[in-house]
């Protein structure tokens, strides 16, 4: 672009005259003829318009000056303004782009300093701009300045709507980004119920209004409580229609008479009908199209104000395969009415918000799937085993990655023992989750198999490389007895566990800390601790004590201070209670502490008193099971139970002559008295006992028919050594006390026939 001097602005007292020789007389005139100016190209929006309105504002100013130079020699008409100023002054004439927007007349091109579009043009020789092609006029810099400002009103609207993940924020984002920059009033209908994929419905299409969104009225009093808004549409009826029996809602705010949006909350779809053509054809239509006007009562329903005119669109919102709902913009009559461009703008924000919704159906079943998948493989309760009782938590890492490795497990044994294990698959994936899955339906089946916690490790570490060269796992796997009080954990490179004692003690158990699952070739070891009465065991995976914030050992040293303070709390002769116990715990992480999912298993032991306990061995003859109904009766008559030796000695003779029968070994008989009466038989053969049906002729066969008919609960566990078969039976209940009215004697009428 050519820069011009000052000088050509005309002679000026005092300055110097360039030394380029004179040009002829007319030769600026002819040149400001001569050269067109071409049209400046604005783009609409972008961060190249302010540039360029300048660049072209300096064309045009230069044109400017060389139509009011006039002849080289000759002194031209003196401008005034500001322009003369910078002339007198020597230097160049500086103005804004409104000032030259300013001065761009209707017709459409600029004009010398003081002539403004429709006066008399200047003339021939004062250098007219007529002929220099420049489109101006404030009707094209005001349209382009209205499309800057749609297309920034959709970037930051869609990028608004994007930012949601559910599907409640991505509606909420549409309505907060439209109201009230595009539409006072804004109502979204959705299907109900939303379909996933695929899937095709099965019965006719309904809308379910989900969300609506509008400015507070602007005919609410001070105090808030607004106006009777039926009144007021019949009174404007009156002054349209000269009767006030036509109410006219259209032309007041955008209110019902309750203050609200009064639309429909469904809205069945008519095959064939207005409002499904409308939605078929995709386009946003203003409510004031033919087609429009009969779907938008077909979808708001008949009471519903609409405003006249284009001041409302109807915009479906179409997802990937299909409709999926509606979005109704409106807008107030004290506002200027929709532009053919804002359906632009609302099929814009309708196909984000679509894509969204969509996005996020999808990502909702696939959330649900997850807490499916992670729910079934989690335990759905723990069991309460004699002797111990039992807490869990089980938390993700965060609400986008639900499904993770983490898994706890309390699986009872034979002998009133319980195995407690907890696990941590690597990853938070759903293989991670069917990983965990497969350990931990075989770690349930080793334990049923009795084996030490050591060869239950072992055989995890061979199957977690039969399921792959990355699969990967640490686990913690403990044996509780509650009879002899002890202990017995192996460990597969799993955070330690801490014990808590009953005076408020809390140490870190030291076991061996082994390799993970899945590494091959280690050796796993067990040591064998105290379990006192009253203690708690925390059993827990790294998410609770790692974090981008501290190490694993810092965290360890956490949650033992932390578990040591809360049983400050309840002195040292009590213990904490074990669920607040463990909600406590958790409430120990921070806002940067949540980097994995956690699993947390608590046990609190209570143990089984050695005088609630009689074991015996019995040697595999024949007279074993007249010895074992003896000894029985002896410690049901120690433990005053002598109401239940009767079932006892029926029950326990059939299960030793089972055990006899195929046992080359001493057969074990226990009775342990709880809560219930448990009688435990063991022997070396490791073929179960199966129930069957007895012939009528048949002189055996009979005796688990027995025990599954008198025995509360019954079963066989196999063992690496054998067997053992049990049986409970419930403690006899002391008989409550008789009611008083029953102790008092009965009252004998009167003669007169009263009660006395």
């Amino acid at each position: 672009m050519t820069e011009y001097p000052p000088s050509h602005e005309g002679p000026q007292q005092g300055a110097v005259r360039p030394a380029t020789p004179p040009e002829p007389r007319g030769a600026a005139q002819q040149h400001a003829v001569s050269t067109p100016v071409p049209a400046p190209h604005w783009p609409v929006g972008g961060e190249g318009l302010p540039a360029q309105r300048h660049a072209a504002a300096a064309e045009a100013r230069a044109h400017t000056r060389r139509d009011s130079a006039g002849d080289g020699h000759g002194k031209a008409e003196a401008p005034s303004g500001p322009s003369a100023r910078g002339a007198a002054e020597g230097r160049p004439e500086r103005r804004t782009v409104d000032e030259v927007v300013a001065q761009e007349g209707s017709g459409g091109r600029p004009t010398a300093a003081g002539v403004q579009d429709g006066a008399a043009a200047p003339p021939a020789g004062a250098g007219s701009g007529a002929g220099t092609g420049v489109p101006t006029g404030p009707d094209t810099s005001s349209a382009a300045r209205r499309e800057g400002d749609r297309l920034r009103f959709v970037g930051a609207a869609t990028r608004r709507i994007a930012r949601g993940i559910d599907l409640d924020e991505i509606v909420l984002g549409l309505c907060r980004a439209t109201v009230p920059t595009f539409s006072d009033a804004i109502l979204v209908y959705l299907r109900d119920p939303l379909p996933v994929g695929d899937e095709r419905p099965a019965g006719p299409v309904v809308l379910r209004l989900r969300r609506t969104d509008r400015l507070r009225p602007l005919d609410d009093g001070a105090d808030g409580t607004g106006i009777d808004l039926t009144a007021a549409a019949a009174a404007v009826g009156t002054a349209t229609h000269g009767s006030a029996a036509e109410a006219d809602f259209s032309r007041l705010p955008l209110l019902g008479p309750q203050g609200d949006l009064p639309a429909a909350e469904l809205c069945e779809i008519q095959p064939g009908g207005a409002l499904a053509e409308v939605l078929r054809g995709v386009r946003p239509v203003f409510g004031a199209s033919p087609a429009a006007r009969e779907a938008l009562p077909e979808l708001l329903g008949a009471d519903h104000p609409v405003p006249r005119g284009q001041r409302a669109i109807l915009a479906p919102l179409r997802g990937r395969r299909r409709v999926i709902g509606a979005a109704v913009f409106l807008r107030r009559p004290d506002r200027p009415s929709f532009e053919p461009n804002d359906l632009l703008v609302a099929a814009q924000l309708a196909t984000h918000t679509a894509l969204g919704i969509d996005k996020a159906v999808l990502y909702g079943r696939e959330a649900y799937i997850a807490d499916e998948l992670q729910r079934t493989m989690l335990p759905d309760g723990l069991p309460q085993p004699t002797g111990v009782r039992l807490a869990s938590r089980y938390l993700p890492a965060a609400e986008t990655a639900r499904v993770g490795g983490d898994w706890y497990d309390a699986i009872p044994l034979p002998g009133s023992r319980v195995a407690l294990v907890v696990g941590d698959v690597m990853g938070h994936s759903m293989t991670s989750a069917a990983i965990m899955g497969q350990l931990r339906t075989t770690a349930q089946t080793l334990a049923q198999l009795d084996l030490p916690p050591a060869e239950v490790l072992h055989h995890l570490d061979e199957q977690a490389q039969r399921l792959g060269s990355d699969r990967m796992a640490t686990c913690l796997y403990a044996v509780y007895d509650p009879v002899s009080h002890r202990i017995t954990i192996a460990n597969a490179g799993h955070p330690p566990p801490v014990l808590l004692h009953l005076g408020g003690r809390a140490e870190v158990l030291r076991v061996p800390p082994g390799a993970p699952i899945g590494v091959g070739g280690v050796d796993f070891e067990a040591v064998e601790l105290d379990a006192p009465a009253g203690a708690t065991l925390l059993l827990y995976t790294d998410g609770l004590v790692e974090s981008r914030l501290r190490d694993v050992w810092t965290g360890i040293e956490q949650l033992r201070e932390r578990l040591a303070a809360t049983a400050q709390l309840t002195g040292p002769d009590h213990p904490p209670p074990l669920e607040a116990l463990c909600d406590d715990v958790l409430d120990m992480l921070g806002p940067g502490d949540r980097d994995d999912d956690i699993a947390l298993l608590a046990a609190r032991f209570h143990g089984i008193a050695p005088s609630d306990v009689a074991y015996w061995f019995l040697d595999p003859e024949r007279t074993a099971p007249g010895r074992a109904r003896r000894l029985a009766r002896r410690a049901l008559e120690r433990w005053g139970l002598e109401e239940l030796t009767d079932s006892v000695e029926l029950l326990v003779s059939e299960v030793v002559t089972n055990a006899v029968r195929y046992a080359e070994r001493p057969v074990t008989l226990r009775l342990l008295r709880t809560d219930v009466l448990r009688c435990e038989v063991g022997d070396d053969s490791p073929q179960l006992p199966r129930q069957r049906r007895a012939r009528d002729t048949d002189e055996g066969g009979r005796g688990l028919f027995l025990v599954n008919r008198m025995a509360r609960r019954w079963g066989g566990t196999r063992l690496s050594s054998g067997k053992v078969v049990w049986f409970e039976l419930g403690l006899p209940t002391t008989p409550p006390p008789a009611p008083v009215r029953q102790l008092l004697p009965a009252p004998t009428p009167k003669s007169d026939g009263h009660v006395q």
